[in-house]
């Protein structure tokens, strides 16, 4: 494969009909398959372009052939890959801007010393001074040993730079220098304006000194401006990297610091992707206590709830399969609805003893609904592009289900977010607490939601239970019954689904207590706390799973009961973005730290 050519030129000369000579060479370059950047100003260009060899010489060509740039001097360096990914010519006031009109370089230079001659004054130990007119972030990567960086952000700063100089500098020997020379075409001029008495500039740059002089009385690299970032005394590319937020070149050292996340911030800025975090955390959990204050669902409203007709029911009459749903509904408030017309398909009202089909989808309305109160204090604890990981309180629901519609998880998500739809990719119980992941688009989510259901997720909960098990670890295996019974329960059964729980316990309690670490292995619905029921460790606070073996009529807490002691403390993925392992932990709720 031909290695990739890079040249780098300018000069100042005055040009007319720009836009006539931007056209040009816009058509020549994208012929050509080059990339790279050309500023034209009325003051000459300024190019870095790249391309395969035979390509770059037709463009030097065309541009010789034009008397503007017939003696052209260009600066060469090759590597295997296109630094450049598009190809822009532009138009600007200044090939180089630093907005000090008595600086025109087409009228007057300062004088030149050849990279040769300027080694042979440092190898003479000459008295003289290096005066680094590049930005701060460059200098870092390398310079002249010795030399005096002059301190600016970016180029425009130079005057106001140049007067906090030492004075006694102005009676000194001065050598400019910069990267490919062009800078010094302003700044060497600019010391004498400001009465400096005896100043040089670099010819050509660090670029021309690597090209003749190799690494001499250098020191480190040189930053270029494209994707190779820097390059050494060789003209080879580096290892050294440039940060995707605030652009800053990055030295060896800093690219193995913990605060380099590649994409996301350096060592430079990481200090404000926090204080954007922070801030961003507090707008969405600002704007969450907004959706829930008041709870939407305290507010009467008008609310259709669908039900669903699955398989099993095709054929049953209306009465029979509502009465079979075993909700908190008696089969006599069923006909009493139907009566009132409340129950409805196609949005009509629908007898008692109509037969239903599989598939069809009836509506239950109630036209002044108020739900129960829940426990509303989610918050945010990470976003990024890709997921938001929130910490859920107990007793929220996660989506509608019976006597829940706006009080829950998902309707308080949908207007804190709003336009984004904010997809829980898996589920807790309405009264476990803890870590819940959700994705951002629907493109994460059909990358995230798959882990959680091919079983690649690791899930780790913290539970208090009664009892004091007898075992530091073990595991169960039970199945658990494919419908719910009484109050919407599963139970074991030993033709259910297959479901697999590590447990650990963590301390046992003077209080007859103990704390547990719960690793699921499947997902079964209320799996931890089945496991641990039918173990004869019942969760504290749980409201359906109680002692004795014994089920109770409600699954639902309020906000005034105590809480389940069961939290989603740590979950742990592959970012469906960065494709890294990742990992996030709840807030450790007071029954569970101590």
């Amino acid at each position: 494969m031909n290695p990739v050519v890079n040249i780098a030129a300018y000069k100042f000369v005055s040009l007319e009909d720009l836009s006539s000579l931007r056209r040009h060479l816009k058509e020549t370059c994208d012929r050509l398959e080059l990339h790279g950047s050309i500023l034209l100003s009325e003051e000459g260009i300024n190019l870095f372009v790249a391309g395969e060899r035979g390509r770059v010489d037709e463009l030097l060509s065309t541009l010789r052939s034009m008397s503007s740039f017939s003696d052209l001097e260009v600066k060469e360096s090759f590597n295997d890959f296109n630094p450049f990914t598009r190809m822009l010519v532009r138009i600007k006031r200044e090939i180089i801007a630093f907005g000090v009109e008595e600086v025109d370089p087409r009228r007057y230079t300062s004088r030149r010393v050849p990279p040769q001659e300027l080694k042979t004054w440092l190898d003479e130990g000459r008295p003289l001074t290096l005066l680094d007119t590049r930005n701060d972030y460059e200098v870092k990567l390398g310079t002249f040993r010795n030399a005096l960086a002059i301190g600016v952000d970016e180029f425009r700063d130079f005057p106001s730079a140049v007067a906090r100089l030492p004075e006694d500098l102005k009676k000194q020997p001065v050598v400019t220098f910069c990267t490919g020379g062009i800078r010094c075409e302003k700044a060497a001029p600019y010391l004498e304006l400001a009465g400096f008495e005896n100043v040089y500039q670099l010819d050509g740059g660090i670029l021309k000194y690597f090209e003749q002089c190799g690494g001499a009385h250098y020191e480190g690299d040189c930053f270029v401006f494209d994707h190779r970032v820097a390059v050494d005394p060789q003209l080879r590319e580096t290892d050294a990297r440039m940060c995707f937020a605030c652009q800053a070149p990055l030295t060896r050292e800093e690219c193995i610091s913990e605060r380099y996340q590649p994409g996301v911030s350096c060592p430079y800025c990481h200090h404000l992707l926090e204080q954007r975090m922070a801030m961003m955390l507090e707008q969405r959990n600002a704007a969450l206590r907004a959706a829930a204050t008041p709870l939407p669902g305290s507010i009467p409203y008008e609310n259709y709830r669908p039900i669903r007709v699955g398989e099993r029911h095709e054929g049953m009459s209306v009465i029979d399969f509502l009465d079979s749903r075993k909700t908190i509904h008696s089969r006599e408030a069923w006909l009493g609805m139907i009566a009132e017309g409340r129950i409805l398909l196609r949005g009509e009202p629908v007898g008692a003893e109509v037969r239903l089909r599989a598939g069809q989808r009836l509506q239950s309305l109630d036209p002044a609904c108020t739900e129960p109160d829940v426990c509303a204090g989610v918050t945010v604890i990470h976003e990024d592009d890709s997921i938001v990981v929130l910490n859920k309180p107990g007793c929220l629901p996660m989506h509608p289900c019976g006597r829940f519609n706006r009080n829950t998880l998902q309707y308080l998500l949908r207007q804190a977010f709003h336009p984004l739809k904010i997809r829980p990719a898996h589920r807790l119980d309405a009264n476990t607490s803890g870590v819940v992941i959700c994705s951002r688009t629907r493109k994460v989510a059909a990358a995230l939601q798959p882990q959680f259901e091919r079983g690649e997720v690791e899930k780790i909960y913290l539970c208090r239970v009664r009892g004091h098990p007898k075992d530091d670890e073990f595991v169960s295996e039970a199945a658990i019954s494919r419908e719910p019974t009484q109050a919407g329960a599963r139970v074991l059964d030993e033709n259910g689904l297959p479901s697999s729980t590590a447990f650990r316990v963590i301390r046992r309690a003077v209080d007859g207590t103990s704390l547990i670490e719960a690793r699921p292995k499947t997902g079964r619905t209320n799996q931890i706390r089945i496991h641990l029921w039918a173990g004869g460790f019942p969760i504290l606070g749980d409201p359906l799973y109680l002692e004795g073996g014994r089920i109770g009529d409600r699954s639902t807490l309020t906000p005034e009961d105590a809480p389940m002691c069961l939290h989603a403390h740590e979950i742990r993925f592959q970012h469906p973005e960065t494709l890294e392992a990742t990992r996030f932990q709840g807030v450790v709720p007071e029954w569970a730290d101590g």
